[in-house]
């Protein structure tokens, strides 16, 4: 490789730089893995992006953390995977070809089922790789290669060996169960895909009446046009109120069926008047009451979320229409006591965002105790864990109070359930491979169920199917278990929980090391960004305007594992700024490299700049790589950003400039030699996280190993004690101490930079002398300082010299070389005219009875306020100029 020192573009372009590395780097194979048994394997697999999506700052922090850790393991030497690959997300990409359809008139059922998959497959290939062209747009170091995809070939085939494999098992089951039903998407959900909110509703009190009685039975509800299913009433067995009711039989309003009363210690006797109805086919607690109690289950509700014709003259009304017609009957009959408000918390799709229906329905289920358990255990026992640790809770939560997983879905884009019926003697065939008869009695009228799986059932065997699993593949026996999972807290029982029993059922061991969870990225009040909002902000928007090292950076800076982030559009400004300091920072010394060839010095050449710049970027390199190791990202990019911007930049570069521009050719060789390495390992530490500018950077560089052609595979820097220079950082530190406050003693008194400055330093101790005279050229050079005398004595200092103490040191400056006192007195007089001319003004004002009568109260209290400032301004401009007029 040649190395280019001349032709260092004046200014950074993100725009035209980070397209053409990228295709450099996947031209060359450089994110592709290797099955390197010499080597320690590092696997992360992506959380698969929906192919219905579009990168959004959710998903750029995401795999800008994949990136940074697999961009960091690959250059520490372990055989990295990042594998890449997109989900097919039945209902929400159902949707959209069903969208699609309805805009050319046509509805799916119109296609039938084989012509609607056809057209959902070329959807898929025209808009499903949108996301995948975003994320290499983000510089995602993914091999491309092994991309998959939740339905093809390898992972239907995965999923088909898991479904019979735990039917055979008898943990997945087929039967009639409450699901959460979306009438929207006309499908069921599974737990985990209902998001529950505080709706605002009612409980309306309804009473029933007793069978050949004048009593009636009073209870309260929040879906009345439910009741037309109901099949009892319960109450507790103790409760003393009613124990004379159990048994009973009620007529249940509006269609005059006879319901019982019974006893069930469900029943919370101190909630309301301690009365239930029971509606086995709406409400999963009432299911479970009907099954104790063998009550019928009469559903009234259709898919749609109209009422059928047991609704009665309901039927064909939508329900909540259902609901105030049903509401305005019981009051025209008098059963209806009272209404109340009352906010509760209600199910939403977490799709269409519409309520969830409870509803009675034939489908599959896994059984998901025998799962939990050794998964909740594999999570106790460290076999995974989470970073950070506190979201173990989240997890346990939602393993320990588990319910059966309904799988299947009312849809036609997924996993079709491998399932068969047989049409002439009922039979169920499970099979991998497609029947051609019944096993039981040989007919061949088949047919196979309409249903598909849930989206997740296929996401959850993941770290294993994308491997090639069920074959035993080289692939599978070296890069399984994954390593680090990266993923947001909101999926950790969606997705999280599922791959964790998944892998343990079929492989026999958990499928990653470590969990690492991120927060949400906020707008800058702290919002959740949504469409609703109009709040979101587009990454490749940010990429286009400001570089994807830029947008980088400010998602990862200064963020903790675990905690939502806001993100601000001046960050990502303060980064591009960043990187733009980086670019010339490296112009500067690849030009000064005309000046001096790039050779290794003698040790005895290295001044303390030098060996203090060594050994400050030796501790960070400890230190950001413990970072990194611990999963603190965000910490090591603030360490990165402090070092390279102050302690390189504003320090080490311009001391350099002192042996750069000398006539002595060993100093100057050794200066660029320093400037080289520590620029060359500040950049490797910074590729993880900022990788298109650092490798640009990189190509203009002179290396050692020649062979290096790219950052990204060379090696990770390393701590040495061997450049450890503690004496050279104690003495670095207090000279730059004493350039710093020189510098804001300038700032202090609106002294010009270009005034040089009289200095005495006093070390009473002595402790310093050496190492300040040591510096004296970088004192006088960047302080502007003349006639320096360090000394151990305060002898001859001048009566009226200004004082900054520096630490232990005390420096003293002549008061005349600081002040034009001529010059400072009319200043302090014209500022003294200034404020007496507003007192009076504000005084005035006061002093006018009208104004303070009629003016609102917010004016007089600002008048009041200006008398205070100013009067308190004038007494400090006098003591000013008391204190200059004594000193003349």
């Amino acid at each position: 490789m040649s190395n280019e020192t001349t032709n260092f573009p004046k200014v950074y372009d993100p725009q035209s730089t980070e397209a053409r590395l990228y295709q450099k780097w996947v031209d060359n194979g450089y994110f592709t893995a290797h099955v390197d048994k010499t080597k320690e394997s590092y696997t992360i697999v992506i959380p698969p992006p929906n192919i219905t999506g579009q990168l959004h700052m959710g998903h750029a922090l995401d795999n800008t953390l994949q990136d940074i850790l697999i961009r960091f393991k690959r250059m520490q030497g372990y055989s990295t995977l990042w594998l890449p690959g997109t989900d097919h997300a039945s209902i929400a990409t159902e949707v959209k070809i069903i969208e699609m359809l309805a805009k050319e008139g046509v509805t799916k059922y119109d296609l039938g089922r084989e012509k609607f998959l056809e057209r959902a497959w070329e959807w898929k290939k025209e808009y499903g790789g949108r996301i995948t062209k975003q994320l290499r747009m983000l510089g995602s170091s993914l091999d491309w290669t092994r991309e998959r995809f939740t339905m093809d070939e390898g992972c239907n085939k995965a999923v088909r060996h898991v479904f019979v494999s735990l039917y055979n098992k008898g943990l997945i089951y087929r039967g009639e169960r409450i699901t959460n039903w979306c009438c929207e998407c006309n499908t069921a959900l599974s737990d985990a895909e209902v998001e529950y909110q505080e709706d605002p509703g009612f409980f309306w009190h309804i009473k029933y009446p007793i069978k050949d009685s004048d009593e009636f039975i009073t209870f309260a509800t929040t879906r009345p046009e439910t009741m037309l299913g109901d099949t009892a009433v319960a109450v507790h067995p103790e409760d003393e109120r009613y124990t004379h009711l159990i048994g009973k039989t009620l007529i249940l309003p509006l269609v005059n069926r006879e319901i019982p009363v019974i006893a069930d210690e469900y029943v919370d006797r101190e909630f309301g008047t301690g009365v239930v109805k029971i509606t086995p086919a709406h409400d999963p607690n009432d299911f479970e009451v009907g099954q104790r109690h063998n009550l019928p289950i009469v559903k009234v509700i259709n898919d749609d979320g109209t009422m059928n014709k047991l609704a009665g003259k309901y039927e064909g009304l939508d329900r909540y229409e259902a609901r105030k017609q049903i509401v305005s009957d019981l009051d025209a009959l008098g059963l209806l006591i009272k209404v109340e408000p009352h906010a509760h918390n209600v199910g939403h799709c977490y799709r269409c965002h519409s309520t969830v229906e409870p509803m009675v329905s034939t489908q599959w289920f896994v059984k998901m105790k025998p799962l939990a358990e050794p998964a909740i255990a594999a999570v106790r026992n460290k076999e995974t864990v989470f970073i950070p640790e506190r979201f173990d809770k989240i997890y346990y939560n939602w393993m320990e109070n588990i319910r059966d997983w309904c799988i299947s879905r009312q849809l036609w884009w997924g996993h079709r359930i491998p399932a068969w019926y047989c049409k002439d003697c009922g039979e169920i065939i499970v099979s991998e491979d497609t029947p051609t008869k019944c096993p039981k009695c040989g007919c061949e009228h088949l047919k196979q169920d309409e249903d598909v799986l849930d989206t997740w059932f296929s996401s959850a065997l993941w770290p294993f199917s994308t491997l090639g699993w069920p074959d035993k593949t080289e692939d599978l026996d070296y890069f399984f278990p994954t390593t680090t999972l990266v993923t947001g807290y909101d999926i950790i029982f969606f997705w999280v929980s599922r791959m964790i029993f998944s892998s343990i059922e079929n492989m026999g061991e958990v499928p990653f090391k470590n969990v690492l969870i991120h927060g949400l990225v906020r707008d800058d009040q702290g919002r959740k960004m949504s469409k609703s909002l109009g709040n979101g902000v587009d990454p490749i928007e940010v990429i286009n305007s400001f570089g994807a090292d830029a947008l980088r950076f400010s998602l990862v800076a200064g963020t903790t594992p675990g905690n939502d982030m806001r993100y601000y559009d001046s960050k990502v400004r303060a980064y591009r700024d960043f990187a733009n300091k980086i670019w010339n920072a490296s112009r500067f010394i690849v030009m000064n490299l005309e000046n001096a060839p790039f050779e290794k010095p003698d040790d005895s050449m290295l001044t303390a700049d030098d060996k203090w710049i060594m050994s400050r970027l030796n501790e960070v390199t400890k230190e950001v790589t413990s970072n990194m190791e611990n999963f603190d990202l965000g910490v090591a990019a603030l360490k990165l950003y402090d070092f390279i911007w102050t302690e390189f930049c504003d320090w080490y570069i311009e001391l350099t400039k002192i042996r750069l521009y000398s006539d002595d050719l060993e100093q100057r060789k050794t200066a660029i030699y320093v400037l080289v390495t520590t620029l060359t390992k500040a950049l490797q530490l910074l590729h993880p996280f900022m990788p298109f500018i650092t490798e640009e950077i990189w190509l203009h560089l002179p290396h050692e190993n020649s062979a290096d052609e790219t950052i990204m595979l060379t090696k990770w820097p390393e701590y040495s004690e061997e450049l450890k220079f503690e004496e050279a950082e104690a003495q670095m530190n207090v000279i730059m101490d004493v350039i710093r406050a020189v510098r804001n003693l300038r700032a202090e008194m609106d002294i010009k930079n270009s005034k040089k400055l009289d200095m005495i330093l006093f070390d009473n101790s002595g402790k310093y002398v050496e190492m300040l005279e040591s510096g004296r050229i970088y004192i006088e050079k960047f302080a502007n300082t003349s006639n320096l005398r360090i000394t151990t004595s305060n002898d001859g200092v001048p009566a009226n010299a200004k004082v900054v103490n520096i630490g232990t040191l005390i420096a003293y400056f002549p008061i005349d070389e600081l002040v034009d006192f001529t010059a400072e007195l009319t200043r302090l007089e014209a500022e003294k005219e200034t404020a007496t001319s507003e007192l009076k003004r504000a005084e005035g004002k006061l002093s006018n009875e009208k104004f303070v009568s009629k003016a609102p109260a917010k004016l007089v209290d600002e008048e009041k306020a200006k008398v205070q400032k100013y009067t308190e301004a004038l007494a400090s401009i006098q003591q000013q100029i008391d204190a200059i007029k004594a000193m003349m």
